[in-house]
């Protein structure tokens, strides 16, 4: 799911909120079904909703690749096999198996971020939340993001909740949020929100140009099989349809 909005709309409050770094000055927030005002639950809400933060720098602790990610199993108490066991289940699935002795202050931003995953994923989570964690990166590096975020969807079964402002990143979420001032303004799936133009270009979102052919060509009877939302998948949905 997308948490979209323009800057100051409520999308880093709201990460903050469902993984309990911040606390709600009134009224309720219920996360995997416990109240997070009440202190006996923090231990497992912050269990089941890892949160990756915007600027990777603030939660990475480990001297080593290796042992930022083992930093939340050994905190868990948890066997010294079963702390292996998610570690290079982690390490594997970011992609940092080749790094995992290198110190942190000597990755990539991408590298950072992907770190920054693999630790919360160490936890193995319900849910998974970004925090706009694509911004500063470049095109592939953010492309490659969503296409891990979207692996953990599909073979781990990890809610993942994305705040971003980017269009092409919307677009690839199952459904989307719209938020303006800390109201929620707009839910549903991505075209929905599209369609509605006025709604959407006045909270800085507009949909791309790959995203205008997409639906031209369907509006000439010439659908694209799956979701054909980026350009890889139109151009071999072209090709399958020729």
């Amino acid at each position: 799911m997308a948490i979209a909005g323009l800057n100051g709309s409520g999308k880093s409050t709201l990460c903050r909120l469902l993984n309990a770094l911040l606390l709600p000055a009134r009224g309720k927030v219920i996360s995997c079904g416990l109240d997070t005002a009440l202190p006996e639950n923090l231990f497992e809400i912050r269990r089941q909703v890892g949160l990756i933060m915007q600027n990777p720098d603030n939660q990475i602790v480990g001297p080593t690749v290796e042992e930022d990610v083992a930093f939340g199993p050994e905190n868990l108490a948890l066997r010294r096999d079963e702390i292996h066991a998610r570690v290079e289940e982690a390490l594997e699935a970011m992609h940092l198996t080749a790094l995992r002795e290198r110190e942190p202050h000597l990755l990539s931003l991408g590298e950072k971020k992907r770190l920054a995953a693999a630790g919360a994923m160490a936890l193995r989570p319900r849910v998974l939340v970004s925090d706009e964690s694509t911004s500063m990166l470049d095109a592939p590096t953010r492309a490659e993001t969503i296409s891990l975020f979207k692996r953990l969807r599909d073979e781990q079964g990890i809610t993942v909740i994305h705040a971003t402002h980017r269009p092409e990143e919307i677009l690839a979420a199952d459904r989307v949020a719209l938020l303006g001032s800390g109201r929620l303004l707009f839910e549903g799936s991505p075209h929905a929100l599209f369609e509605k133009v006025e709604l959407s270009e006045a909270h800085g979102l507009r949909p791309t140009a790959l995203y205008h052919l997409v639906r031209e060509l369907e509006q000439r009877g010439c659908r694209l099989p799956g979701t054909a939302l980026e350009a890889k998948e139109v151009a071999e949905g072209l090709w399958a349809l020729r």
